[in-house]
């Protein structure tokens, strides 16, 4: 089977269409090349591009990053969000109008609640960190790239083994769909943690804002991309790159598969054991294990509560080596 097609048994037409872009064919049909086909194909290109020319302009025009990096995020967001709607893995993953509510306070509370939380955190990287890189730009990028991605996957994986953080993070995994717009979901306590342990680790091993800035870019992308609801796929590059298709995985219910703690690159989940795409695998459900162990989305009190609840809690799913 071709790495970046789908199974030919018929679950491949997710969203009504027939035709499917493949990486390494070109997305050629019999009937050419359809315009769903050239977008399928240019659209993480294209978002790579984005994070390629935004970076650089933002360190030659020397471009606030307080304005730069929640610009860029909407930006993404819209982009993704117009993709999710022209070419969708699957149409019935869309929001529906009280999803979209309670969505949009999910969001707003994260990051008003993240932001809060993260002026400390800022004020002690811009002491700590370097204003001007030490060594060159571009060999300091990668350096913060590895070593950023490398805190984020082991405090996620912790948030899926430890049965303390699990409480904050299964907020996350609560909805049974995996699209844009509830990549926010998720508990206040649980972003801040993760985001401050990356940005305190990037500074104190030295690394420059300007390659903090950049490095931060790129992170954001493909946090929105590998959670956007599009018909994407990336074949080999998914043993280099984050992506939906192991993004879903990470979300299934089968516990078996739900590796993938990267968001960002997968050799860490390579390295570490909780690789577990193949062409063509797919979840057959998303969400909790254990549906009841947790408040619904819309119980948004309850989800931020819930970590001080005094009841018995489910033991956290532990990836590919869990047992259901």
């Amino acid at each position: 089977m071709d790495e970046c097609e789908r199974s030919a048994d018929g679950e491949n037409d997710r969203n009504g269409e027939i035709d499917s872009v493949t990486y390494s064919d070109g997305g050629k049909r019999a009937g050419g090349i359809s315009p769903a086909s050239l977008l399928r194909a240019a659209a993480y290109p294209v978002l790579l591009l984005a994070v390629v020319l935004v970076g650089a302009a933002a360190l030659v025009l020397r471009w606030d990053p307080a304005v730069v990096s929640p610009l860029f995020l909407v930006g993404t967001l819209v982009y993704l969000a117009v993709l999710e709607q022209l070419i969708p893995y699957d149409r019935s993953w869309h929001p529906g109008k009280d999803e979209w509510r309670w969505y949009g306070v999910y969001f707003l509370l994260t990051m008003a609640g993240s932001g809060l939380a993260q002026l400390l955190v800022t004020a002690a990287v811009g002491r700590i960190a370097p204003g001007e890189p030490a060594h060159s730009l571009w060999a300091e990028i990668p350096g913060a790239l590895l070593a950023g991605s490398l805190v984020s996957y082991l405090v996620h994986r912790l948030g899926h083994t430890s049965a303390l953080l699990w409480r904050l993070h299964g907020v996350h995994h609560v909805p049974q769909k995996v699209n844009v717009a509830n990549n926010g979901v998720n508990h206040v306590l649980d972003i801040v943690l993760a985001q401050s342990l990356v940005q305190l680790t990037l500074a104190l091993l030295g690394f420059s804002r300007p390659a903090v800035l950049v490095t931060g870019l790129f992170v954001v992308a493909q946090g929105y991309f590998v959670h956007a609801n599009i018909d994407v796929r990336i074949g080999r590059l998914n043993h280099v790159l984050a992506s939906p298709e192991q993004h879903r995985l990470h979300h299934s219910t089968d516990l078996s598969e739900a590796g993938h703690y990267g968001s960002d690159l997968s050799c860490w989940d390579h390295l570490f054991g909780s690789f577990t795409w193949r062409p063509g695998r797919e979840p057959a459900a998303v969400g909790l294990h254990d549906p009841a162990s947790f408040p619904g989305t819309g119980e948004i009190l309850a989800s931020l509560l819930h970590p001080w609840r005094r009841r018995p809690e489910p033991e956290p799913p532990a990836g590919p080596d869990a047992t259901p």
